[in-house]
């Protein structure tokens, strides 16, 4: 609790004691007899006595409430309370005014403890920006380290991170070796390691070793500030229940007062019309019932602290929501569409298999690698890794690159060539026929044939468990888009399960296919939600109902474009994002039904004069509380 809690508690606990203190000894007050006395003894020290343990408790509601009519903003719940406790008090009923005073403060303790507890969710994330760097600059031939803003930091600048410490900028690192704690950002708990080539991002902390990076980004433009500004705004996008609930407490507000006014009035007016007692203190009781009864804290308190407990939960779990009504539109999902490079693969390309012809595989491997070995094309880059030994460029020479074909080098005097198909065949040599789904690079040593090299994109270890934990929860379509070959699509789509797949589609490509899927949807088929991580995901991400973007390796345009990021890039982020789009739209809804139907309920026994003030105190403060309960277990995913 924080320091404006602790006092609300002690001004309830003494509150309550009072309250029952009085109780006690208020039967044993006895009237003096004196000769005359217009208003009973126990009514005038049952009043002071009551009036301190009121005050205690309700100085800051009237305070609140006498500011709101200043205003101009008279109909809300301080007026409501204070109009219903004032005129308990005024009709003699001093126990229920403290009563209604203390129970609505109880409430608002548990509903500030709520939104603290689902406010630190998100605190925890903001403590992921840092406050300086660890610049490092060439002075006297050696090197300096200054501490400085982020902000300063130019994009290119060499930064020392030490053990214990948070990567303040995203970079590569260039020196050292360590692991990295990324929980904060991906709700992974296990730490990963980094060594020199690596890119790192911002918000992480380093563990174990000091490194030094060399930035590539500006502050501004880091993951953690993008994150921290995606959550920032995140509750100024309100999904349609809350603005059903704003809309809803507009209008109820004026009406529930006038009705109190009515039923204060008419039956008296009537009783006197037809000559009865107008029994006036029995109806404004009723009336100040009623107010009590009808106060909406509990839908107006309880649904935005769904959302904001469900954003909170959704950024603890590595799922960060850039709004309310994405929460609202993820329980709506039917329809799940995947990009399929980096996001179902890794986007990484791996030497699959080698495939040799007249030669030994280890050697056809050496080959490869040291003639590929100054390309910085990907798939070189796989075959050196793949190779995982020190390359010796002093036996390479006559290096030569054709675009779009592959690579010829000589290799201690003997011509390599490193390639595709084309590659071969304009050098007069015919490449043996593979019909495995991949990239095939096939490989030549002086004129002659000598095998070729199995590299693939691979699939993420948990993309076949994503598409049948969709269809598990009820997902009714998983559809791939990809711009590659057919061959590898339908590779792809059959080792995970998923039926339908569009291949050999661009940029523009994606997003028509999108909007044929959203065009030719029936009603029951409920949203569209599309998964991607590149730029060019980026127009299908804005086109489609929901846009989900990989944060961790996701490009700024995908991050910038989608709805909600999944920090640690793992496909199961999808069925998390749905699953706590659904919990929190469950308990909403809860909270709607209940509190709506408790309050119509109760309106009316008061309206006949079947309820009195402490069934209004369930009616407002107990629902407010139920309700408040309920919707903080959006925080646990």
């Amino acid at each position: 609790m924080n320091k404006k809690q602790k006092k609300m508690l002690i001004r309830i606990i003494v509150t309550a004691v009072l309250l029952v203190s009085l109780a006690v000894i208020m039967p044993y007050i006895k009237r003096p007899e004196w000769e005359y006395q217009a208003v009973p003894y126990e009514d005038i020290i049952g009043f002071f006595l009551y009036l301190i343990p009121y005050l205690l408790i309700g100085y800051d509601i009237l305070k609140k409430a006498v500011k709101g009519i200043m205003r101009g903003q008279v109909l809300d719940e301080n007026f409501l309370m204070a109009v219903a406790t004032v005129g308990a008090m005024a009709l003699g009923e001093y126990r229920e005014g403290v009563a209604v005073m203390l129970f609505y403060q109880i409430g608002e303790l548990f509903q500030s403890y709520a939104v603290g507890k689902s406010r630190r969710n998100i605190a925890a994330l903001m403590d992921i920006r840092p406050d300086s760097a660890n610049l490092i600059t060439e002075q006297d031939g050696g090197e300096v380290i200054t501490k400085v803003s982020p902000d300063e930091v130019a994009v290119g600048s060499i930064i020392s991170v030490m053990p214990g410490e948070k990567i303040p900028i995203d970079g590569t690192v260039v020196r050292g070796d360590t692991s990295v704690d990324t929980s904060a950002l991906t709700g992974e708990s296990v730490p990963r390691s980094v060594h020199a080539g690596d890119e790192v991002i911002s918000g992480c902390i380093n563990l174990s070793g000091a490194v030094s990076i060399r930035t590539t980004k500006e502050f501004g433009e880091s993951t953690v500030s993008k994150i921290l500004e995606l959550v920032e705004n995140a509750s100024s996008r309100k999904s349609r229940s809350e603005n059903f609930i704003s809309k809803f407490a507009r209008y109820y507000t004026p009406i529930v007062c006038g009705l109190a006014l009515a039923i204060a009035l008419i039956p008296p007016v009537v009783n006197l019309i037809m000559g009865n007692p107008a029994d006036l203190a029995t109806f404004i009781y009723r009336a100040l019932t009623f107010l009590v009864i009808s106060c909406p804290c509990a839908l107006v308190i309880s649904i935005p602290l769904g959302f904001f407990a469900g954003i909170g939960g959704a950024s603890k779990a590595g799922v960060l929501v850039k709004g309310s009504n994405y929460i609202e539109a993820l329980s709506k999902v039917g329809t799940v569409i995947f990009d399929k490079t980096g996001t179902l693969t890794k986007g990484v390309f791996e030497v699959v298999a080698v495939h040799k012809d007249r030669m030994d595989e280890d050697e056809m491997l050496y080959l490869a690698a040291h003639a590929e070995d100054f390309s910085t094309h990907p798939i070189s880059r796989s075959i050196v890794s793949a190779y995982g030994k020190d390359i010796d460029r002093g036996i390479i020479s006559d290096v030569s690159e054709t675009a779009g074909q592959g690579v010829s080098a000589k290799v201690s005097g003997r011509t390599v060539l490193v390639g595709n198909e084309k590659l071969m065949r304009t050098r007069g040599i015919e490449p043996a026929a593979c019909h495995d789904a991949g990239t095939i690079v096939h490989i030549a040593v002086d004129g002659e044939y000598a095998g070729h090299i199995h590299i693939s994109d691979v699939i993420k270890e948990t993309s076949k468990d994503a598409i049948s934990g969709l269809h598990n929860i009820g997902i009714r379509k998983t559809i791939m888009l990809t711009g590659d070959n057919e061959e590898v699509a339908a590779n792809v789509a059959e080792q995970l399960s998923i039926k339908e797949y569009h291949a050999g589609l661009l940029p523009q490509d994606k997003v028509t296919k999108v909007e044929e899927i959203l065009s030719g949807r029936s009603s029951s088929d409920g949203l569209v939600a599309f998964a991607g991580d590149g730029i060019n995901d980026a127009p299908v991400l804005t086109r489609a109902d929901v846009g989900i973007s990989m944060g961790a390796l996701g490009s700024d345009a995908a991050i910038e474009a989608a709805d909600v990021v999944l920090m640690d890039d793992d496909p199961m982020g999808i069925v998390k994002a749905v699953k706590i789009g659904r919990k929190c739209m469950r308990i909403v809804y809860e909270n709607i039904y209940f509190a709506i139907g408790i309050k119509v309920l109760c309106l009316i026994l008061s309206a006949f004069g079947l309820a009195n003030m402490w069934l209004a105190i369930f009616a407002d403060v107990g629902v407010m509380i139920i309700a408040v309960l309920n919707a903080i277990r959006t925080l646990r995913q």
